[in-house]
């Protein structure tokens, strides 16, 4: 309970954080009628604000993980618990997911890199920052810059 409750506290100090940074025109609504497949909205990632994941983003995508992620919230904690699962920690790196946990394509099978704590955490902030005016199921396409 303790360890939950200090990630809440550090997802919303990261959050505030990530609302000094708040990019303009990095969200596109996309338009008309849309097949079941094709996302709904167009993420840009700021691979100059947090190039390790944007690298990692990169790399999983040309590896063959899905460019869209579908918003399931709920389904966070228990894909984190799937992906990293047999992945041990090093001291000084996270561990980060491609697709996120945050995303119903994440979990098992997700691509993990190790990279810097502050990319990892400010990208993951900055992402649900972003995204926090979307509901569950919404599908968003990651292209990073």
């Amino acid at each position: 309970m303790k360890k939950k409750l200090l990630s809440f506290i550090a997802l919303v100090l990261l959050a505030a954080g990530a609302y000094w940074f708040e990019g303009g025109n990095l969200l596109t609504k996309m338009t008309g009628e849309n097949p079941p497949s094709s996302a709904q909205v167009t993420l840009q990632f700021p691979s100059g604000r947090y190039p390790e994941t944007a690298q990692h983003i990169k790399e999983a995508i040309q590896a063959g993980k899905s460019p869209v992620c579908t918003i399931d919230r709920e389904g966070a904690e228990q894909n984190r618990k799937h992906s990293l699962a047999g992945v041990s920690t090093r001291k000084g790196y996270d561990r980060d997911e491609w697709p996120m946990a945050m995303c119903s394509e994440g979990g098992k099978g997700a691509n993990i890199k190790y990279i810097a704590p502050k990319d990892n955490r400010g990208a993951g902030s900055w992402v649900s920052h972003q995204l926090d005016e979307y509901e569950d199921g919404t599908r968003v396409k990651f292209v990073v810059k």
